[in-house]
């Protein structure tokens, strides 16, 4: 799922990235209402805030929460709690009625005071404040810390990015995976033909945001690996489905310069309906993800749910999911984290880069044997069935009402 940006984003993205984070958590660090002492008790709902109307990951991961919750029976609503989008008043005071319902604060935690000021202090003073925070290094940002006074525990979606926040707030760091078992990507009809792909190649699908970090995905080299298990062979086809084409056209360059023209390779830019979305994931044979780092790892866990032979990078998050039991976990080595855009520059940060060797064997293998695809893509259904079940939320929101 993809999405215009507003024409503020655009303003404000005219500043050097460094400059503008700086600025809008120390400003509004000052100014946001703070989580009161002691911790309120919250009784059984549930309200979570988050950019519920953006084709976002953090957008995607509240929409997760929220639909994973309400799929449980338990009582909860939504609230748009982005940077550049908001709701009226009328509907955040009906929103925000109950003055023990918890707000469970789906956007990251150096514009978690922004959100707080825009949903307005009556809403949130003295009311049981989670931040559900997703973060990609084992090394915190320092602008992290502001966020930390905003809240009274923390909530994440992996082990990984728990180690990382649990110096922010020793013992208050919560694993609570989405629930994805609960809500499970649900396809459209849309077949091959619909995508113009050939119905008898091998499909290798690499599927991301630029806004997540260009360095960070690291799509350079699932190129290369294709280009070197396949050279120009029309009976392979990688997919390259990005979103956000549009807003980083250096970043598309990089791309289209690293294919060398290849016939074989394609770029998606289309904004599609998620049911497109995961209908395109449906029909492809291989997902590739030689990601440097995750915080969770959703596209890849999607893709397991629908069945589809994953190969990834065996470190971060999504080595918490995926194993050479369920999929093709990839080889790597640990270097300094360096990030042009400046949001993974922290120091003492490392991440990983994929063996490209070890991919390309990973990609011819699974090209060359249907049967191993198949395999591989039914354990994987059942790992994600077991890994995203809806007891670590629950257990979650429980122990808010103690």
């Amino acid at each position: 799922m993809t999405s215009s940006l507003h024409p503020l984003h655009h303003l404000w993205r005219l500043f050097p990235v460094a400059q503008r984070r700086r600025l809008l958590a120390k400003a509004t660090a000052l100014l946001a209402p703070k989580a009161v002492s002691p911790t309120p008790i919250a009784d059984a709902n549930v309200i979570i805030g988050g950019e519920l109307g953006r084709g976002s990951g953090l957008g995607e991961g509240a929409r997760l929460l929220l639909r994973g919750l309400l799929s449980q029976g338990v009582k909860a609503e939504g609230v748009e709690a982005g940077l550049l989008q908001s709701q009226g008043k009328a509907v955040l005071d009906s929103v925000f009625a109950d003055p023990k319902a918890a707000l469970v604060l789906h956007v990251n935690a150096p514009q978690t005071p922004t959100a707080l000021l825009r949903l307005g202090r009556k809403h949130v003073l003295g009311r049981r404040i989670v931040g559900y925070w997703v973060w990609e290094l084992p090394v915190v940002s320092s602008e992290w810390h502001a966020g930390v006074p905003c809240v009274h525990e923390i909530w994440t979606p992996s082990h990984f990015s728990a180690q990382a926040l649990e110096p922010l707030m020793p013992g208050r760091v919560k694993v609570v995976p989405y629930p994805l078992a609960c809500v499970p990507p649900q396809p459209s009809k849309l077949d091959r033909q619909a995508f113009g792909w050939p119905e008898d190649a091998v499909v290798v699908l690499v599927s991301f945001s630029l806004a997540s970090s260009f360095e960070r995905k690291n799509p350079l080299a699932a190129i290369a690996a294709f280009r070197q298990a396949f050279g120009d062979r029309k009976d392979r086809l990688l997919v390259m489905k990005i979103s956000g084409a549009d807003h980083y056209a250096a970043d598309m360059q990089r791309l289209k310069d690293a294919t060398g023209g290849a016939q074989n390779i394609r770029f998606e830019n289309r904004m599609l309906p998620m049911p497109d979305v995961y209908a395109m994931t449906q029909q492809v044979d291989i997902v590739l993800s030689l990601h440097r780092s995750e915080g969770f790892g959703l596209v890849p866990a999607e893709a397991m749910l629908l069945e589809r032979p994953v190969i990834a990078t065996d470190w971060s998050a999504t080595a918490e999911f995926l194993t050479s039991d369920c999929g093709w976990p990839i080889s790597y080595k640990l270097v300094t984290a360096t990030d042009t855009r400046g949001v993974y520059q922290v120091p003492q940060a490392v991440w990983a880069e994929a063996d490209i060797g070890c991919a390309v064997e990973a990609l011819q293998t699974l090209a060359n044997d249907a049967n191993k695809r198949r395999q591989l893509g039914q354990a994987a259904g059942k790992a994600a069935l077991r890994a995203f079940g809806p007891t670590p939320l629950l257990n979650a929101v429980a122990a808010l009402q103690k």
